[in-house]
């Protein structure tokens, strides 16, 4: 009873809370995935506002979304998403199935969004267990799983279900969502403020700053990259990734990893002629970035280079355009091409 209503006077205006809609509620559990709150909310706004039913995104071009998607990253939930949407109008008539079997079987639905979906736009007593409650549920009792653990999910699942309140599922799991996201934070976690302070064993017993327990990651791996603006008059090259796979079906200017010993400058011009079967000559050195990804980093050296002789020919599902600079825009790139885009001379 405290936390609702805790939840019901602190609880932030979030534009997918004024619906029950399951399609709008699944978008944004969606984007949630990963992404913080305030990264989400505009591409919530814009997605929802051109694709505002599943219909409407499963007859979309898949290229359409991915442009909306744009930056905000981990780029197979939107390849999914557009499957499943495609799943939804062929198999259920466009209606989002409210039933646990039949949702959980979409394309990009885990155990996590099928909980959410169903339990916030029908009431269906499914519990959620994302970060944010597992670290709630670790120190409010005092267990000691790792929360990274790959089976963390089951365990803390346990008391998931038997702490939910059947009677309003949905507000339930929003509630101890946002006490882990505005209260109980990974750092310095705001208990004096806390509405099951009372309970929390943690704080009972001054073991806060011990819970949750995680498990060490690796050491992230940097690679160096090069990659080349290749211009042919006034028009320059750029490739489509393969649809699966890391950063599937976005286009970026070509290049790729540096090997050892290997400057910079001639693996841009290796790699060019390896990945489109082109030759090139490097003219100037525009730019390094580093960038971020999941699991490793990259730093990447970019190159102005001019086109010499060849015929593009690339290996795989994938396609190419010589494209004029004010034609960039159409096309969605990846996080680390946006960061020397703007050098160029659009």
């Amino acid at each position: 009873m405290r936390l609702k209503e805790w939840f019901a006077s602190c609880h932030r205006n979030l534009p997918w809370r004024e619906t029950r809609d399951p399609y709008s509620i699944w978008v944004s559990e969606v984007m949630l995935q990963q992404t913080q709150v305030n990264t989400v909310i505009p591409y919530y706004r814009r997605f929802t506002e051109r694709f505002s039913t599943v219909l409407l995104l499963a007859d979309a071009d898949f290229q359409e979304a991915l442009k909306l998607w744009e930056g905000l990253g981990y780029y197979s939930r939107i390849r999914n998403f557009h499957k499943a949407a495609g799943r939804v109008r062929d198999l259920f008539g466009g209606v989002v199935p409210q039933d646990w079997m039949s949702f959980r079987a979409l394309p990009g639905v885990g155990d996590y969004i099928a909980a959410a979906v169903l339990s916030i736009a029908s009431g269906q007593p499914y519990a959620v267990v994302d970060g944010n409650v597992k670290r709630v549920l670790a120190r409010l009792l005092l267990m000691n799983m790792p929360t990274n653990h790959p089976t963390s999910h089951k365990v803390y699942l346990e008391p998931a279900l038997q702490l939910l309140d059947t009677g309003d599922p949905g507000l339930h799991n929003q509630a101890l969502m946002e006490l882990g996201a505005m209260v109980c934070k990974p750092a310095a976690p705001l208990c004096e403020t806390c509405p099951v302070q009372t309970d929390c064993m943690a704080f009972r017993l001054r073991q806060t700053v011990n819970y949750p327990h995680r498990l060490k990651k690796p050491d992230t791996p940097l690679y160096a990259v090069a990659v080349g603006v290749v211009y042919r008059d006034d028009r320059v090259l750029i490739t489509q990734r393969k649809p699966d796979g890391l950063l599937g079906g976005l286009w970026e200017f070509p290049g790729g990893k540096i090997r050892e010993m290997e400057s910079a400058e001639d693996a841009c011009i290796r790699e060019i002629r390896e990945e489109t079967g082109i030759s090139v000559c490097v003219q100037s050195h525009l730019t390094q970035v580093r960038h971020a990804y999941t699991h490793f980093k990259i730093v990447m050296d970019v190159f102005i280079c001019r086109y010499l002789e060849g015929s593009v020919r690339l290996n795989g599902p994938c396609d190419y355009r010589w494209a004029a600079m004010d034609e960039l825009e159409r096309y969605p790139f990846p996080g680390a091409n946006r960061k020397f885009m703007k050098l160029l001379k659009l």
